[in-house]
């Protein structure tokens, strides 16, 4: 785990028992701390008791001493209401900070990569450490992404931290400057949380905090917000600032155009590889994709022939346009590709984009943009199938588009009819499609469990026809 030892003695209080929570309750403790815990569930807390954490109510707990509170990113400190021991720390003086933070403080000399944006930052982050793994760096890879950070062995000097920063974890992480800081896209999402859209911006923006000199800002400029955020630190020039676009030419930055990536960071506009070479990586926004995770790797120091020999070996994001089962029918394969990870309809919509016919399967627990922007997409759907909380948003919605739809309730129910309606009719290039455009709570305690459910679901349909042999009568 990361060394704390800088806290050692000094009275820390952790907010919220999650995996990282847990995470940071140990690191803290092996570091010497004198460790204090608080969740608002009693089953959490008694967890924590029995591993011999000391549990403090922190609402009524005196919190001034406290060298420092460390905070959920889940649980709000200020929209839509500030949660009550975030009111008592801010009013003793104290900010409370999320994990990230942590090891800012303790790993100083080590070079740090963040990644964030509304969607692609999973996939980026995970392309970037496959490639500076394939380029021999010592790195550690997590964050928002799943693996809490205080677990990390630690790297020190000539190490890098490959960090997915949530705009959650940005409001909560001061002690970081990144070395490298990509911002891929901002479509509306987590207004609520952070009172309205340009409250999402502010926390987002905060990935570039601190950078000047050589030190570089790698934007998304495909859509309007990111563009002026690019435009604005591009005039204010504290920092190298790189665009990376999946629409076209923009100099001075790395793009896709012609079915390449083309690197012009040094003015000569060089072709660095086919993006039909990247099989893992298809559809526009992938290629968006591509072309920051590159621009990345190149202001880090990997060379370019290392960073497009090792994009070709990606295997892929888990839960994200991941090809799961195929069954071959008289006119090609049927494939079912898990986006579960697609929790809103603009993740949602580059799944849409990539796949012709879809057997679509969404539904779940509704984001406030609903369905909207996707109307241009329905002439794909062959055919929907509905699961979950949205179900009769969705199919009001539907109905409005005249796609033909089915409500299913369950995932299991929706896979196999999709399945069954995909094996029937048998079109070239099908793709049973779970993109949900919804969060998975209702029904999944993530979306990586909706992912592994459909996964399983596919895998049994697909043995069933291979064992019965019918599928290509």
């Amino acid at each position: 785990m990361i060394d704390l030892a800088f806290l050692d003695g000094l009275p820390v209080a952790v907010m919220g028992l999650g995996k990282s929570g847990l995470a940071t309750a140990t690191a803290l403790r092996l570091g010497g701390a004198d460790v204090a815990v608080w969740d608002d569930n009693p089953a959490s807390r008694a967890a924590a008791e029995a591993d011999g954490f000391r549990v403090v109510d922190l609402a009524a707990a005196d919190l001034s001493g406290l060298a420092a509170l460390v905070w959920s990113p889940g649980i709000p400190h200020t929209h839509p209401a500030p949660h009550p021991v975030a009111l008592r720390a801010r009013a003793a003086g104290i900010e409370p900070v999320c994990d990230v933070d942590l090891l800012g403080r303790a790993e100083r000399d080590a070079t740090f990569l963040g990644i964030t944006g509304t969607n692609g930052k999973s996939t980026t982050t995970t392309l970037i450490g496959h490639v500076m793994a394939a380029a021999g760096r010592a790195i550690r890879v997590g964050g928002n992404l799943g693996t809490p950070v205080l677990s990390f062995d630690p790297l020190g000097d000539g190490g890098t931290h490959i960090l997915e920063m949530s705009s959650y974890q940005l409001e909560l992480t001061h002690s970081i400057v990144f070395d490298v800081a990509v911002l891929l896209n901002i479509t509306p999402d987590h207004l609520a949380r952070h009172g309205g859209m340009d409250g999402y911006v502010a926390a987002k923006t905060l990935i570039f905090r601190g950078q000047t000199g050589n030190r570089t800002a790698v934007v998304g400029v495909d859509d309007a917000l990111s563009r002026r955020i690019y435009d604005d630190l591009a005039a204010a020039g504290a920092q190298r600032v790189w665009p990376v676009s999946a629409q076209g030419p923009v100099a001075g930055g790395v793009y896709a155009a012609g079915g390449w990536l083309i690197d012009d960071t040094d003015g000569t506009a060089e072709r660095v590889a086919e993006l039909s070479r990247f099989p893992a990586l298809l559809g526009a926004h992938n290629h968006q994709n591509a072309a920051a995770a590159y621009a990345a790797c190149k202001a880090a120091g990997v060379p370019a022939a290392t960073i497009a020999a090792a994009m070709e070996s990606f295997p892929g994001l888990a839960h994200r346009q991941q090809l799961v089962a195929t069954i071959p029918t008289k006119n090609g394969d049927v494939r079912f590709v898990n986006d579960s990870k697609a929790t809103n309809a603009d993740a949602t919509e580059k799944a849409l984009a990539t796949f012709d016919p879809i057997y679509w399967i969404l539904g779940g627990q509704a984001k406030d943009t609903g369905l909207a922007g996707l109307e241009g997409y329905m002439g794909r759907v062959r055919h929907a199938f509905l699961i979950g909380e949205a179900e009769d948003q969705f199919a009001a919605w539907l109905a409005a588009q005249g796609v033909a739809h089915t409500r299913c309730g369950t995932l299991a129910i929706a896979t196999t009819k999709a399945a069954g309606l995909a094996l029937a009719e048998a079109k070239a290039n099908a793709c049973v499609l779970l993109s949900p455009a919804c969060a998975s709570w209702d029904q999944f305690a993530n979306f990586e469990k909706r992912g592994e459910a459909f996964a399983a679901y596919a895998a049994a349909i697909a043995k069933a026809q291979q064992q019965s042999g019918s599928a290509d009568e």
